[in-house]
């Protein structure tokens, strides 16, 4: 159990970092292309990618599942918050959306007590009360600095939780390849049909940067532009399988505090590539969200060491 819960971690590690290498590239095109436009090329690339992962995990026929309502369900949820996200990073700095998307390990630590059974000391709600104030200080409500796109991280971190119980859920008889391919599968209906809705709906003159990402329409990318929302395709297959693996080996409220290991990057990724310096606030608030999931992980392991 202790090596499935090791390798867990790592899987969740890694992933994050994989994963943290698409938010520069997505925000770079955010201003050009809808996102379903992005997700759409992501996926086309991940396809083959996914199938061949697939094959050689467990084999085609596996796709062929009777939780296929479950993987379908789970998918659409994932569909649902990286939509969230990606809308959120083009209206907010790169740091600001990632410090509000770690609320996540938070939900999924209350939440894994009546969703999956496994046991939630009141350590685990009291630092998903310092969380709250964390995000509260990001926010700055009232401070005349509000942007309402900070509501789609948290709305995609609450999903992105319900998503993730729900692998650990199915990961006793899937494969995170499959749950991958599935996902990978959803992403790409729900990007059509999506986009065809925009095609048709009249939404009128638009100006807000996330609400221009969703309904802008679709144009053909430069050379450097595709291989930018293609390469997407590539990071999304190791990044999804990666973590659908560790959601899979290890307990959701141990393994989900290792996905702040992801503030690291998203700062670096800012600065590096737009210039972005976090706020004040931006950095006391994201203090505060890690440090109570630190706390929450320290709790839950003294719990298993005797007195």
């Amino acid at each position: 159990m202790q090596n499935r819960i090791v390798a867990g971690i790592a899987c969740l590690c890694l992933g994050v970092l994989v994963f943290s290498t698409q938010d520069p590239l997505i925000k770079a095109v955010s201003d050009r292309y809808p996102v379903m436009e992005v997700m759409a090329i992501r996926c086309v690339v991940a396809l083959p990618i996914m199938l061949l992962l697939v094959h050689r995990d467990v084999g085609l026929g596996a796709l062929v599942s009777r939780n296929f309502g479950l993987l379908s369900l789970r998918a659409l949820t994932l569909f649902a918050s990286y939509t969230a996200y990606y809308l959120a990073l083009a209206a907010l700095p790169l740091a600001d959306a990632v410090a509000l998307y770690f609320m996540a390990p938070l939900f999924i630590m209350v939440l894994s007590g009546p969703y999956l059974g496994e046991r939630v000391s009141w350590q685990s709600f009291a630092t998903v009360s310092v969380g709250l104030v964390g995000v509260l200080v990001m926010l700055r409500p009232g401070g005349g600095m509000f942007e309402w796109a900070a509501l789609l991280s948290l709305l995609s971190a609450g999903l992105y939780g319900f998503a993730q119980m729900t692998a650990r859920k199915l990961g006793a008889t899937e494969s995170s390849t499959v749950m991958s391919f599935y996902q990978n599968g959803v992403y790409l209906l729900g990007a059509i049909v999506t986009a065809l809705v925009f095609m048709v709906v009249d939404v009128g003159h638009i100006t807000h940067p996330s609400l221009r990402f969703l309904t802008r329409g679709w144009e053909w990318p430069t050379t450097g532009d595709f291989l930018m929302m293609a390469s997407c395709g590539v990071i999304a297959s190791a990044g999804m399988t990666l973590l659908s693996q560790a959601y899979r080996l290890a307990p959701a409220n141990i393994v989900a505090t290792f996905e702040y290991t992801g503030i690291l990057w998203a700062p670096l990724w800012g600065f590096l590539f737009f210039a972005e310096v976090p706020h004040t606030s931006t950095v006391l608030g994201g203090v505060l969200i890690v440090g109570a999931g630190l706390f929450a992980l320290n709790a839950r392991q003294s719990e298993k060491v005797p007195a």
